[in-house]
């Protein structure tokens, strides 16, 4: 089967690194390791990026336009033709970044219709945003597949869906070789404490400062702290952490294949995940063998069992955020045994073995 694939945030071969870009490669791994043939017409490709909501007006009818022309093009071709394809896949529809096109062309040709990490927030409904959501809340009437990656999005998704649609859970993925064949863990003699994320205003801004604060806290501890990321706010985050000293290194930007040997290289993961869906870099440090402490938020009590692969905090609460990284330096024990479950259970249900089986069962439900 060809599928198109649709990845309105953010395409598979942007340069800038995100869960969003991971997830949308691997579905892509996933799909062609079913045996499917992977399409991306330029017709169907989005900018990157989040539009100000006052752009939505402009990019619904742009997207009408596009549609029109996939349409005319797809039906001019004979059947078997390489640029015809039989489903379409989408990935990740929310009310910042909807799928424009999904519901006109696949209404128009007649072939199914199936979204990956949709979500439904009804608050959306009036003010900038009601366009977005409107366009949200039309994709998910037009689907016949939603496979929900966070749980907190299994509600308000269902209620949306049309009468014989199907909503299915496909847990957020990675492929856990490359970070299983790092040496074995050497405990270092002063704890590396590990944190990966953009360094963007909003939400990520917000999660680094609660970080300094926990840090500041932790002054009287022994540690280094390491911050994989970059980005436009990366001086304030520099000016946050500048009262640490030398204790925290900046190690900037850091290409996915050369994360595993600093998971390796570390001793315990940090992010406070403020406001985070569910955090792809939570999964790969839980591979390498790395416990973590996280903020409970969103979808990251799903993918961090607490007291199992590492503790949760009250969101935003650096004190508690504080003293469960200090009760993991206190406790190596305790810290080697949430590590060891870590990497077990991310082995057991969210490498891409598992998603490849849960996928190729949603997609024979569609027939």
């Amino acid at each position: 089967m060809r599928v198109l694939l649709h990845t309105p945030l953010k395409p598979p071969d942007s340069s800038t690194p995100s869960g969003d870009r991971e997830m949308a490669r691997g579905l892509g791994r996933l799909l062609r390791r079913l045996g499917h043939d992977v399409v991306m017409p330029a017709a169907s490709r989005m900018a990157s990026g989040v539009p100000m909501p006052d752009a939505h007006l402009g990019l619904e009818r742009a997207a009408r336009r596009r549609a029109a022309r996939l349409i005319g093009r797809w039906k001019s071709l004979p059947a078997g033709h390489p640029e015809r394809f039989d489903l379409w896949f989408t990935y990740h529809c929310y009310y910042r970044k909807p799928d424009w096109l999904g519901p006109i062309v696949t209404r128009a040709l007649g072939i199914p219709y199936v979204i990956a990490e949709a979500s439904h927030a009804p608050r959306r409904a009036q003010g900038p945003a009601r366009l977005g959501h409107r366009a949200v809340e039309r994709a998910l009437a037009a689907a016949d597949l939603v496979l929900t990656v966070n749980p907190r999005d299994v509600a308000g998704v269902r209620a949306r869906l049309r009468p014989g649609a199907r909503q299915l859970r496909l847990p957020p993925f990675i492929d856990v070789v490359p970070f299983r064949r790092v040496a074995p863990r050497v405990a270092n003699d002063v704890p590396v404490l590990l944190s990966v994320g953009m360094m963007r205003t909003r939400d990520k801004l917000e999660s680094y400062r609660v970080l300094a604060q926990s840090l500041l806290l932790l002054k009287d501890h022994t540690w280094r702290a390491v911050l994989v990321g970059d980005g436009p706010a990366r001086g304030e985050i520099e000016a946050l952490m500048a009262p640490l000293g030398e204790r925290v290194r900046f190690a900037g930007a850091v290409a996915h294949g050369d994360l595993p040997a600093l998971y390796a290289a570390s001793d315990l993961y940090l992010w406070p995940a403020i406001n985070e869906a569910y955090g792809m870099a939570f999964l790969e440090a839980q591979a390498a063998g790395l416990a973590v402490v996280a903020g409970r938020t969103g979808g990251v009590p799903a993918v961090v069992a607490d007291g199992v692969t590492g503790l949760l905090t009250p969101i935003g609460d650096a004190t508690a955020f504080a003293s469960a990284v200090a009760r993991l330096l206190d406790a190596p024990d305790e810290r080697a045994r949430l590590a060891a479950a870590a990497a077990a259970r991310v082995a057991a249900h969210h490498d891409e073995d598992a998603a490849a089986r849960a996928l190729a069962v949603a997609l024979r439900s569609l027939w």
